[in-house]
């Protein structure tokens, strides 16, 4: 098996019950803010269920920025395309958001533009941290000449 597939695998099994356990939480919170808040049982196994298999892809997509042989915007785009096409089947199959185009489309822009906002934010602080151990580094290496 690929080594890629098997860790896409491995790390959706390891953090697929988080789904559920965020689901549950946030079910609760609506159960005590609104008033007529309810849910029937095959509303709550489908959430469950989706919710697990988005936590899944979720955490698995993440070996896709570790795949060598791709360029950094090919990974980027490749993450982002499985992560949104996740939610909105997510969304979609639990009645989140309506089956309508103009709804789909706005999704996406939403979900594009959140997505690159985190991603600038994740790139920034890790190119910050870079240049911090870069130049305590440098300077370790001058103190010990």
């Amino acid at each position: 098996m690929n080594k890629y597939l098997k860790n896409f695998f491995l790390r959706g099994l390891m953090f697929g019950g988080f789904g559920p356990i965020i689901l549950g939480i946030i079910y609760f919170i609506l159960s005590n803010t609104i008033d007529e808040f309810s849910l029937n049982g095959g509303q709550v196994l489908v959430a469950i269920i989706s919710t697990y298999l988005l936590a899944f892809i979720q955490a698995g997509a993440s070996v896709i920025n570790q795949i060598e042989h791709w360029s950094p915007m090919k990974s980027l785009l490749v993450h982002m395309a499985i992560l949104c096409a996740a939610y909105i089947g997510c969304y979609l199959f639990n009645s989140w958001i309506t089956f309508n185009l103009m709804v789909v489309l706005s999704f996406i822009a939403i979900f594009t533009l959140g997505y690159l906002v985190i991603w600038f934010t994740v790139f920034i602080c890790i190119q910050a941290a870079s240049k911090k151990l870069n130049s305590e580094l440098k300077s370790s290496k001058k103190n010990e000449e």
